[in-house]
């Protein structure tokens, strides 16, 4: 679990941005997610993620980046 009260992390990711919901505006968390390398290096984003495949995209995804 990470928290970031700060919001240093989300701004870096550019996860924390503005979001639109039942026509209210606010500023939130996006869905994102990053497989991050043992380098520290970006591999993959996800910026569209599916919620019923997402677990199974990201093995697949790791599979195929280690391999």
């Amino acid at each position: 679990m990470l928290s970031d009260e700060s919001k240093e992390m989300l701004m870096d990711y550019k996860v924390w941005a503005l979001k639109k919901f039942m026509g209210k505006e606010y500023m939130g968390i996006l869905r994102v997610t990053y497989i991050i390398d043992e380098k520290g290096k970006i591999q993959k984003v996800y910026d569209k993620v599916k919620t019923k495949t997402h677990a199974q995209d990201i093995l697949n995804d790791i599979a195929k980046i280690s391999s």
